[in-house]
């Protein structure tokens, strides 16, 4: 079980941040390569660079690590910047967010990552919660509020938002996402990803596009 209280070492300065860095850039090599059952703590340390016992300084144990892992991936996702400009148009808007979307997905590690969280989950529910959360739910309402935004002048004709949001997400990474992240095809093209979310914006628009009266 994931402990329910924060690592009680709290270390400040640029040089225990450079070195906390270093830890997890190891760990995450050892956990996208190994899984989280087949990573230990000494091979960890091994990836980073540094002894067992400035590991347990940082971290007191895998899981703890984990979290932080966790914590970085949403970080990373969060400063991802999708223009969601209510005054930009919808069909612009679409094709550039499912773009972005795609490619931070597919981008390299990403799948590894994905994998990792998702093979985890049942055992550590809390870290799956908040990824889900602060990754995904996060970017959904993001979508459904521009969306909104959209239904009141009558550019759209949508009773359920954040329904419509997951959809258009959902359709984006179809035939892209599933072989990349269960490591059946490489990471898709920019063609490739372009015809997918072009597709998905065409369909999305026609079925929740304002029918002129």
């Amino acid at each position: 079980m994931v402990a329910a209280t924060p690592n009680p070492l709290h270390l400040v300065g640029d040089e225990d941040s450079s070195k906390r860095r270093q830890i997890l850039d190891g760990a995450r090599k050892v956990f996208m390569d190994l899984g989280f059952d087949g990573a230990s703590m000494n091979e960890i340390a091994r990836s980073a660079g540094v002894s067992k016992g400035t590991l347990y300084v940082y971290f007191a144990d895998k899981n703890r690590l984990f979290e932080a892992i966790v914590e970085g991936e949403a970080l990373e996702h969060g400063q991802v910047e999708f223009n969601f400009d209510p005054a930009r148009d919808v069909a612009t808007t679409l094709r550039e967010f499912g773009k972005a979307y795609i490619e931070l997905l597919c981008r390299p590690g990403g799948g590894s990552a994905i994998r990792t969280v998702m093979a985890i989950a049942e055992r550590m529910p809390d870290v799956g919660r908040r990824y889900y959360e602060r990754v995904l739910e996060k970017t959904i309402n993001r979508l459904a509020e521009y969306l909104q935004a959209h239904v009141a002048p009558g550019d759209l004709a949508i009773d359920d938002c954040q329904l419509a949001a997951s959809q258009f997400m959902e359709v984006c990474k179809a035939s892209l996402f599933l072989p990349f992240v269960f490591q059946a095809a490489p990471a898709p093209s920019a063609e490739r990803m372009d015809e997918v979310v072009e597709s998905a914006t065409r369909m999305f628009l026609a079925a929740y596009r304002a029918k002129a009266s």
